[in-house]
């Protein structure tokens, strides 16, 4: 049995410039960080021939091609079996359609499950675009490439998206006590409102597109925020950090009119009035999680908590997709 694990992962900056429909044109800058929040796939030999597959649903299929999950379907086209006798199985931390790259973590770590059940090495960069490939080539998912590359290398990773389709990959020179202290101070609350990222993404490639002027110059004063992110946070400047994310989420909720709405509105000013500094929905919005950084973390953390959400603790990850069990 192989077990394989892939982080999920919060945004720190530049969210959204990370989509083909955006970079090819204009380059993409993103800052991203992997946290101990995982998904899992286990793949096996069964006894009998056939494909198992275990998830929110079951499947028994003779045939690559039966396969109903697309994502699985087409990771195992691309392993050309000839007579396919596997089990796979998948489990999360953190439920879909929260705004975490769930899907992206799941191909990176189904991706590196199986080539190590085939007993073939695969590189963090080359793990991470083979699942890009699989979610934005084969499948025509209208999404962007953060999810599959910080999955695949975790840490806390700037990434360049490129005009000609390539992905830079930095480590953010960060200090220690620095990362210490985000750590502690970035807190994540879920809205218990879960959605999928299609319509708003969709939305945002059909208008970047078309050259729409609005939604372009959003997502470059959107890239020059993940700068200036930057800078911030390799300078020790939390308290700037947290200005930013609050002029980002303002910049980002004008993108699209299903971004947001009146409830998230008062979770996110009742958590600016009681200890945050700035904070953002996790994701493509609409749901999930509501992240801030806090001067203030219990007041912020009562308040919240008072209000019906429920905060989840997190570590940095600096693994990356791995395998736990071979």
């Amino acid at each position: 049995m192989i077990i394989a694990r892939s982080p999920l992962r919060i945004t720190l900056g530049g969210g959204g410039t990370d989509l083909p429909s955006y970079y090819g044109e204009h380059g993409g800058f993103l800052i991203a960080a992997a946290i101990d929040k995982y998904v899992y796939v286990t793949v096996m030999r069964p006894f009998s021939p056939g494909i198992y597959l275990k998830y929110s649903a079951l499947e028994h299929v003779e045939r690559v091609a039966e396969v109903r999950h697309p994502i699985i379907r087409e990771a195992l086209e691309l392993q050309d079996l000839q007579r396919p006798q596997v089990e796979i199985t998948t489990l999360a931390d953190i439920p879909a359609g929260t705004g975490l790259g769930s899907s992206g973590s799941f191909t990176t770590a189904l991706l590196k499950a199986l080539y190590t059940h085939q007993r073939k090495a695969i590189h963090s960069q080359e793990l991470a675009e083979i699942a890009c490939h699989i979610e934005l080539d084969r499948l025509r998912q209208p999404i962007g490439k953060q999810d599959q590359f910080i999955a695949a290398f975790g840490g806390i990773t700037c990434f360049t998206f490129h005009q000609d389709q390539r992905v830079e990959v930095q480590p953010l020179r960060v200090s220690t006590p620095t990362m210490f202290d985000l750590e502690d101070n970035l807190l994540l609350f879920f809205t218990g409102l879960s959605r999928g990222a299609g319509g708003i993404l969709s939305d945002q490639q059909v208008r970047t597109q078309a050259r729409e002027s609005q939604m372009l110059g959003n997502l470059d004063y959107v890239k020059t925020l993940a700068y200036r992110s930057k800078d911030a946070l390799e300078s020790g400047d939390l308290v700037r950090f947290g200005e930013l994310m609050h002029e980002h989420w303002e910049h980002k909720k004008r993108r699209s009119r299903n971004m947001s709405n009146p409830q998230i509105d008062a979770w996110y000013s009742l958590g600016m009035k009681n200890g945050a500094i700035g904070g953002k929905l996790v994701g493509a919005g609409g749901g999930g999680f509501l992240m801030f950084y806090a001067a203030d973390r219990n007041r912020l953390r009562q308040a919240l908590s008072e209000a019906g959400l429920e905060e989840v603790r997190f570590r940095f990850d600096f693994e990356g997709t791995k395998v736990v069990l071979s």
